[in-house]
């Protein structure tokens, strides 16, 4: 079977519309596609639902393409939003990768004191989101926000959201990752019985964890809600993957 493909764009969809696309695109459809006068395109802009389109014209440089019909009409996404303290290149790439695939609504690089990696390119992660949507079917992209420090973000937060974070210490100021004595629940547990609507956000840490005053500052806030991923102390690109995950199955649109 054969799928057409699928390309984000940013202007209006509406039937008998032409839409020139810009060279990257035109050179994806044409050269990398093979796509040519009449083939098919489906197209999508985050706010029309998604349409099918037609090669009105192309050649290596430039494509036009004639609107056809809606294909499906715009239904939102789920009500979760990233936050994440950025790592290194690969691992920051698939977290913004997957957290699209797996439907947030938005994505925030957050700096903490353990945070390695201080320069974040939010125009790749927008570029990344773009291609992951394309990919997957969703009908809009992630808001892609710049970064902030937890402690900004502490103080503008909306109340009315649920902040999971990922807590895999204990309270022990000596034992390796502070013991057993305080550790969250596990998130499956802390999630069962809670309502399907509602804001949340999934907060996850840096190489390391919080620190000592960071994990302080979480717990003191009555919108946090501590959660636990396991047994095992997991990477933050696995981490973020895996609580979005569970979220997902048990209050989001799985």
């Amino acid at each position: 079977m054969s799928v057409e493909p699928r390309l984000y764009v940013e202007a209006p969809l509406e039937a008998d519309a032409v839409l020139d696309l810009d060279r990257d695109q035109a050179h994806y459809l044409v050269n990398v596609m093979r796509r040519k006068a009449g083939d098919g395109v489906r197209l999508f802009n985050g706010r029309d639902g998604e349409w099918r389109a037609e090669v009105a014209s192309a050649d290596r440089k430039r494509a036009s393409l004639q609107i056809v019909q809606q294909r499906r009409s715009q239904s939102a996404a789920p009500d979760m939003a990233l936050y994440f303290a950025p790592v290194k290149k690969a691992r920051t790439d698939f977290i913004v990768e997957k957290a699209t695939e797996l439907g947030v609504a938005s994505i925030t690089p957050v700096i903490t004191q353990r945070t390695q990696s201080d320069r974040v390119r939010t125009d790749r992660m927008q570029a990344l989101t773009r291609e992951a949507s394309e990919q997957t079917e969703r009908l809009d992209l992630p808001v892609i926000h710049e970064p902030v420090s937890l402690t900004q973000m502490i103080k503008a937060w909306d109340a009315a959201r649920t902040l999971m974070f990922a807590d895999e210490s204990g309270d022990s100021q000596t034992e390796p990752w502070g013991g057993e004595h305080g550790r969250a629940r596990p998130i499956a547990e802390a999630l069962a019985g809670r309502e399907r609507d509602g804001k949340w956000a999934m907060l996850v840490g840096p190489e390391g964890g919080f620190s000592v005053e960071e994990r302080t500052l979480l717990h003191a806030q009555t919108f946090v809600l501590p959660v636990s991923l396991g047994p095992r102390i997991l990477r933050a690109d696995t981490a973020a993957a895996a609580a979005l995950s569970v979220w997902q199955s048990m209050l989001g649109d799985w």
